[in-house]
């Protein structure tokens, strides 16, 4: 099986970007395939234009930003630096933002993220970095704000700054209502931002709730302006920044206004921009390099229904004409045709057989499953092999609990396989209630005295635990247990053979950070052992891509890479990899290729599943960003929503639906 789209080559060459669209657009936007492509692209322009300028003998002024976007732009900087030679002696750095209060050496702290992200690897001067001052008493930071700008004069100016965006559209810590005259100044963080920065610092509470940044005029000065947006979460704020009129609350909206600045996407950023959500409300598909494909057919037709609120059936040539669609209706003919070949299509996703009928592989788009995903014909044989992959220890039963019960109730060897401890996610109140326990319990039977050692040593520990602070070893053990047990006991519920539940404590994650190691060889080793030795008919996997930590997006990408690795073996040939989505996101209709129907028994065995996990309930530690709902009524609403949209389409009404996407390589 061929990487996904998703996964990052490890070759330093990038291809193009996507044909850019003037047309609604108010900036230039520039659109990669992949995020590594656009990364690379635009770490070899900062090394092209610190490589002139010193050619020409002069020093090059770079505004930076942090977070995870730019991570992958600095470790090309720093390969272009080890492995071609390119020196950064003569670049000079100004950092957008730093968190106040906050010390230097805190895990969170913007000095230490570009230490080990950037400055630690790279030639540039000490005397040449520049990042504003956390620590600075109250009634100096105004003095040190005006300073901060007068130093980036002094240098020249900035020749070339590098942005991300956050949620609410700021750029550095411009929130929204910040003017577009605005200079380094410390400023109040938006409730949002803070909640996306909780998992950062193990707890929203946590969060300064102030920080200094660079003002909206300071970044409109640089000379170039380069925006990155990664990830299917900033497609929304993407779509306001770039489409819509500019505006203080949408503080990156006002580069626009600015003769060289541009967006650098990858397609799931991209994906709400008119060219791509609804590209032909844009103009002829020829213009923009697209044409009507049975997936953009598929997409514009449901599109349409849902607009005017008909039955696909109903639609009329007059609705397709009226709508921009007349195109569409032109190239494939009747709008009766068309709508009979959509709604057959859509039909065609909806089974109670996730796993196939006894000697009679399902059919989807394309052809049998095998088929479609571009493999060999599928097995008749049954039951199937199926392994279930979930990133974290409940992403299961939340995102496909009821298609995991039916699975085993239908004779399947159903096989889970949990890729990381979970340990970050529970609470210290949680684990210190479970040292009680098993302080008791190896008291009440006499079991050695090491025991209160470790309880002491724990609470100890509790007791002077400092915001973020890295859990000790036995404590991130004793999380890890809990994780572990409520995934046991939900594997259990739903009909998991013991023997059948892997817990694979992928050794990326098991830093005790937030922010976790790239993916390695042992990793994918790991994978492969646990694939090889089932040799699975069907794989499910999470294509959730925007939980706050990006565990999913390295777990799917891990998965990639192993049946790559695996691409060779007969079974790898003819298996199917099954995408998920639940926890933080749901397909869109027009995606979906399997709807597996639930019946109201089924979402509250589900719901049953899903309590399990009684660390994640009522409250869990990470519930992601401006969603106060618990996972289980997350999943219910979205599988709910998926049926009612069905129904809508005019197939037929189910309590629920769970929705899932064929790779297809």
């Amino acid at each position: 099986m061929p990487a996904s789209p998703t996964a990052v080559p490890s070759s330093p060459i990038y291809r193009g970007p996507l044909p850019h669209v003037h047309t609604v657009e108010r900036i230039p936007v520039t659109v990669y395939d992949q995020s590594g492509d656009a990364s690379r692209s635009v770490a070899r322009e900062i090394a092209d234009l610190v490589q002139a300028r010193a050619a020409a003998g002069q020093k090059t002024v770079l505004g930076l930003a942090t977070g995870s976007t730019p991570v992958a732009v600095y470790d090309e900087l720093i390969r272009l630096h080890r492995e071609e030679g390119v020196s950064f002696k003569t670049a000079v750095t100004f950092n957008l933002d730093e968190y106040w209060p906050i010390e230097p050496d805190a895990l969170q702290s913007y000095h230490r993220f570009m230490r080990e992200h950037l400055f630690d690897h790279l030639d540039i001067p000490a005397d040449a970095i520049h990042i504003p001052d956390g620590l600075l008493p109250r009634e100096k930071v105004a003095e040190a704000c005006a300073r901060y700008e007068e130093m980036i004069r002094d240098a020249g100016g900035i020749d070339l700054q590098l942005l991300g965006i956050g949620r609410t559209g700021h750029i550095g810590f411009n929130e929204p209502g910040s003017a577009i005259e605005s200079r380094t100044r410390l400023i109040t963080l938006d409730s949002v931002t803070r909640s996306d920065a909780a998992s950062d610092f193990f707890g929203e509470w946590n969060v300064p709730r102030q920080a200094i940044t660079m003002g909206v005029g300071s970044i409109l000065d640089a000379r170039r302006v380069v925006l990155l947006a990664f990830g299917e979460h900033k497609s929304p704020i993407v779509r306001k920044a770039v489409e819509e009129l500019p505006c203080s609350h949408v503080s990156a909206s006002a580069l626009q206004q600015h003769a060289d600045a541009r967006f650098v996407l990858d397609r799931a950023a991209a994906a709400r921009l008119t060219r791509f959500d609804s590209p032909w409300l844009v103009g002829p598909l020829d213009s923009m390099g697209l044409e009507w494909t049975d997936a953009l057919t598929r997409k514009a037709v449901i599109w349409l229904a849902l607009e005017l609120e008909k039955p696909i059936l109903k639609l009329t040539d007059e609705d397709y004409s009226e709508h921009g669609l007349q195109d569409l209706v032109s190239n494939r003919g009747r709008a009766y045709d068309l709508n009979i070949e959509v709604f057959r299509t859509m039909q065609d996703t909806i089974t109670g057989w996730p796993g196939g009928k006894p000697g009679r592989p399902r059919k989807v788009r394309g052809g049998t499953q095998a088929a479609a995903a571009g493999h060999s014909a599928q097995p008749d044989d049954f039951p199937k092999r199926v392994v279930i992959f979930s990133p974290h220890p409940d992403d299961d039963v939340i995102s496909m609990g009821g298609t995991f019960i039916r699975l085993c109730e239908q004779g399947h060897e159903v096989h889970v396989a949990y890729q990381t401890s979970g340990n970050i996610a529970v609470w210290d109140e949680s684990a210190d209630r479970h040292v009680d326990f098993i302080e008791e319990f190896c008291r009440a039977f006499g079991v050695g005295t090491k025991s209160s050692e470790i309880a002491d040593k724990i609470r100890t520990f509790l007791r002077t635990k400092t915001a973020g602070e890295v859990d000790l070893p036995e404590l991130q053990a004793v999380k890890g247990l809990i994780r572990r047990t409520e995934a046991r006991a939900g594997a259990r519920y739903s009909g998991v053979k013991p023997e059948h539940i892997h817990f694979l404590d992928l050794p990326f994650y098991e830093t005790g950070r937030v922010r976790k190691k790239p993916i390695g060889p042992d990793d994918i080793a790991i994978t492969c052992r646990l694939l090889d030795e089932v040799k699975p008919h069907q794989i499910y996997a999470a294509g959730d891509l925007s939980d706050p930590h990006g565990t999913h997006r390295v777990c799917l990408n891990a998965i990639f890479q192993s049946l790559e690795a695996l691409a060779d073996h007969d079974w790898a040939k003819a298996c199917e990899l099954w995408l998920y989505r639940g926890a933080w996101q749901e397909w869109e209709p027009h995606e979906i290729d399997m709807a597996v129907p639930l019946s109201p028994d089924e979402v509250n065995r589900k719901r049953m599943a899903i309590f399990k996990h009684e660390s994640q309930k009522d409250r869990a530690l990470f519930p992601g960003p401006t969603d106060p709902r618990e996972f289980w009524q997350r999943a219910e609403d979205r599988n709910r929503e998926t049926a009612r949209l069905y129904d809508r389409l005019g197939l037929p009404e189910y309590e629920a639906i769970e929705g899932f996407v064929l790779h297809r390589g």
